[in-house]
């Protein structure tokens, strides 16, 4: 099993979706996907042109904005996924495409408006965030895998997770940091209640490996159809793993620390941390809570919860965690979360 990193070359890899759609795979480390290390600047200068968009938009009348709205839906795939969901949130593979950005919009998401759309200054904060939840795993695993059994399998389950490209990233950032700590067994488990989204992730772990980014890792990826709301199936899941002695960490982005309910975000958690004995890092991403943030959500029918860092605190501690790392994104935080030696 190779434990180094294959040398970079320009070309980046394509998976399929599940309609046949190619459509360009995201590594954050790669130069034409990578954000700033530090992106403080960058992330106040989207900000600031999002909150001057978001004036603009507010001089418009309700009736004209509806108008609008509908006459874009007809031209642009991505605007009729934001703005006509009907299942309050947004399906993985146009929270996909989102972060491609226009340069590598690709048919059928290509035509002017799906340009504009993916123009708009919040479409980098969404690879931001997909980035920064990939790097905060990636270091919380290190010292997690330093420390483990030689041979210990690792194990990124991904809640809600779509096609789970920040777990995929994260294997991508350890390979690039850290690469002989993955001379092991690694298992992607998709939890997530839409199979279309780990169907392209599949696709797309396949085609690094063929491109080379991931050449030679024993890593494969597994889709579960999951509710949240009932966490018996991770509970099997996390005592499977334990038992073979894994080393197991958990993503949600977009997704369980900003849709789920209170009680779902604590017992998940719970079920993750298995009395001390399972996962010992979790990271994810939480809606911000300021006025902007809930006004945009509000022009959307997403069932997003503004928690921001101040109210996921609290379930976070009740979870048995506590939050050791954040980075901001301006429309959500990215937190890493570590379990606690006491607690729930």
């Amino acid at each position: 099993m190779s434990q180094h990193a294959p040398r970079r070359e320009d070309s980046i890899a394509f998976a399929r979706t599940r309609e046949g759609f190619a459509l360009p795979v995201i590594d954050v480390t790669h130069p034409r996907f990578a954000l700033p290390a530090d992106p403080t600047t960058l992330v106040q200068r989207l900000s600031d042109a999002f909150a001057a968009e978001e004036r603009r938009w507010r001089l418009i009348p309700p009736f004209i904005m509806r108008m609008m709205l509908r006459s874009a839906a007809r031209r642009s795939r991505l605007v009729h996924a934001v703005f006509h969901s009907e299942s309050g949130f947004l399906d993985s593979i146009s929270t996909y495409v989102m972060k491609l950005g226009p340069d590598h919009l690709v048919p059928p998401y290509d035509s002017p408006m799906d340009r504009r759309v993916a123009s708009s200054p919040h479409v980098p904060l969404i690879r931001l965030r997909m980035q920064q939840i990939a790097q905060l795993i990636a270091g919380g695993l290190a010292a997690d895998l330093a420390a483990a059994r030689h041979g210990a399998p690792l194990t990124l389950i991904a809640i809600g997770g779509g096609p789970a490209l920040d777990s995929i990233n994260a294997v991508i950032v350890l390979r690039r940091d850290r690469p002989g700590l993955l001379d092991r067994r690694i298992v992607i488990e998709v939890l997530d209640a839409d199979a279309d989204g780990a169907f392209f992730g599949a696709n797309a772990l396949s085609a690094l490996k063929e491109q080379g980014t991931l050449a030679g890792l024993d890593i494969t990826m597994t889709h579960h159809d999951y509710d949240w709301n009932r966490p018996a199936a991770l509970a099997a899941l996390i005592a499977r793993w334990v038992a073979a002695g894994a080393v197991i960490a958990a993503t949600s982005e977009g997704a369980l620390f900003e849709y789920g309910s209170d009680q779902a975000i604590v017992e998940n958690l719970k079920v993750l941390r298995a009395d001390g004995a399972g996962v010992r890092h979790v990271a994810g991403s939480v809606t911000n809570a300021d006025a902007i943030r809930r006004r945009m959500i509000n022009q959307t029918l997403f069932k997003l919860k503004p928690r921001g860092l101040h109210g996921i605190a609290p379930l976070v501690a009740a979870g048995g965690f506590g939050i050791v790392a954040s980075e901001p994104a301006f429309l959500s935080t990215q937190d890493l979360l570590q379990a606690q030696t006491s607690g729930p």
